[in-house]
């Protein structure tokens, strides 16, 4: 075993702008947020999982989740997501800390995996198989998998200060050239344009397609779900239409007693 404790921080939240509740929602009699949370326990280099959610009362559902998985759960901001994650993070002594969201339900643990060896074999502070617009990417969105220090994001929790940073998480750690070492990992072959997380409600009737021909809705790899994708191009018409957000987008309601999407 690894004698970096790694940590996947899963962030989760109800009030999601575009789809309220969607990371309880149901795609093939489970949560989105259990499918998420047992792939991420598929990772051979993850250590732990953890679900990251908010203090709002309409979390308490996700805790309840949680504690019928026996999945750890921190609550803590709504809004300052990297706070969130930090103290997280600190709470469990994490060394290494694998951000994922809760609206990924198609993630790859070998993904996952790789993600993580390509941070230890650069010995990076920031490892990650994809940047959000405007920056390119070769991976589909909804397999995104971001590995960081937990020097490296203590740094960022000290030092970050606009609302996209403290939203977003890590782009203290990308949006400078330079300022941290990191490596981002590509594919042969640019998929980039696939689009497989949960944001709307066609991206949910998407996922659960892809479930209902999956051969094994266990024990999938992201190719799996490529070549599902296609031997049957007309199930990307389903959400072909949504455009995803940049990383400097920040929530309008901020500040407000509502809450956000992670």
């Amino acid at each position: 075993m690894n004698e970096k404790k790694i940590v996947a921080i899963v962030q989760a939240r109800m009030g999601s702008s575009r789809l309220p509740g969607k990371v309880l929602r149901d795609i093939h009699g489970k949560p989105m947020l259990a499918w998420v949370v047992e792939r991420a326990h598929r990772a051979n280099m993850v250590s732990e999982v953890v679900v990251a959610t908010t203090t709002d009362k309409g979390d308490d559902l996700i805790a309840q989740m949680c504690d019928s998985m026996n999945v750890a759960c921190f609550r803590g901001d709504t809004f300052d997501v990297l706070d969130r994650y930090y103290q997280a993070a600190r709470e469990v002594q994490a060394d290494i800390i694998v951000r994922l969201t809760a609206d990924c339900p198609l993630i790859d643990p070998e993904l996952i995996d790789l993600v993580v060896e390509k941070f230890m074999d650069e010995k990076v502070d920031f490892a990650a198989n994809r940047l959000p617009p405007p920056f390119e990417r070769t991976y589909p969105i909804g397999l995104d998998v971001e590995v960081v220090s937990f020097s490296a994001l203590e740094r960022a929790w000290r030092e970050a200060t606009e609302k996209h940073e403290r939203e977003h998480v890590l782009p203290y750690l990308y949006d400078v050239p330079d300022r941290f070492p990191m490596y981002i990992v590509n594919n042969n072959i640019n998929y980039g344009s696939y689009r497989w997380t949960v944001d709307t409600e066609p991206d949910l009737q998407f996922v659960r397609a892809i479930f209902a021909m999956l051969p094994d809705q266990e024990r999938f790899s992201w190719t799996d779900v490529l070549k599902i994708v296609k031997d049957h191009p007309e199930l990307t018409e389903i959400n072909a239409a949504i455009s995803h957000k940049t990383y400097t987008d920040v929530d309008s309601r901020a500040g407000k007693d509502s809450s956000n999407n992670g």
